[in-house]
């Protein structure tokens, strides 16, 4: 999954995730609603449930700061009609994000963010993106592919929290929806 820097907010903040990979996601495709500061995305190619790539995409933009308390969803209709999914399906996201207690219904009005996750400042941001791009030209010189390039960030964060005694997030050891088929990077 990447983030892009959309500019469709109207506060100038960048906000648009989207999930990117060749084999299976819509070139252009996206969902941004109206005043809504993110841009779905869909990769077909990915194993992962639509609804859970939904989820997903609204989890790191919250983590990355590009969403805030306050910020619109796309409206349930713009994202069936942008992406040409069961409206279910992004019920189902939208209340999977409600249970998580990130977001809320309000009826006649839309889906809106109520809370936020971790966040890094945006400068320390900038830095860690910087060498992350530089880790990521290196491993494509060395020959990696992107799944290549997730086993190995996936294999070293395992070894990371091993050797500091932490048990990893959900999904790390087995390499789970939340690890698997995705890399996260900041454009």
């Amino acid at each position: 999954m990447t983030i892009d820097k959309g500019n469709g907010a109207p506060d100038g903040r960048a906000g648009a995730a989207a999930a990117s990979g060749d084999g299976g996601s819509t070139p252009g495709a996206g969902s941004r609603g109206p005043g809504s500061p993110i841009e779905f995305r869909l990769d077909a190619a990915s194993g992962v449930p639509t609804y859970l790539q939904l989820v997903q995409q609204v989890e790191h933009a919250l983590r990355l700061g590009y969403l805030k308390p306050g910020d619109q969803l796309p409206k349930v209709r713009d994202v069936v009609a942008e992406l040409a999914i069961n409206p279910n399906t992004v019920l189902k996201a939208y209340k999977e994000l409600e249970t998580k207690g990130l977001a809320a219904g309000r009826p006649g009005q839309g889906t809106f963010i109520q809370a936020t996750l971790s966040q890094v400042a945006l400068p320390d941001l900038t830095v860690l993106r910087k060498t992350l791009l530089t880790w990521l030209r290196s491993a494509a010189a060395a020959g990696l592919d992107d799944a290549g390039m997730v086993a190995l960030f996936t294999s070293a964060l395992r070894d990371f929290h091993d050797r500091r005694g932490e048990t990893p997030a959900p999904g790390a050891r087995d390499g789970g929806p939340s690890q698997a088929g995705t890399s996260e990077g900041v454009a």
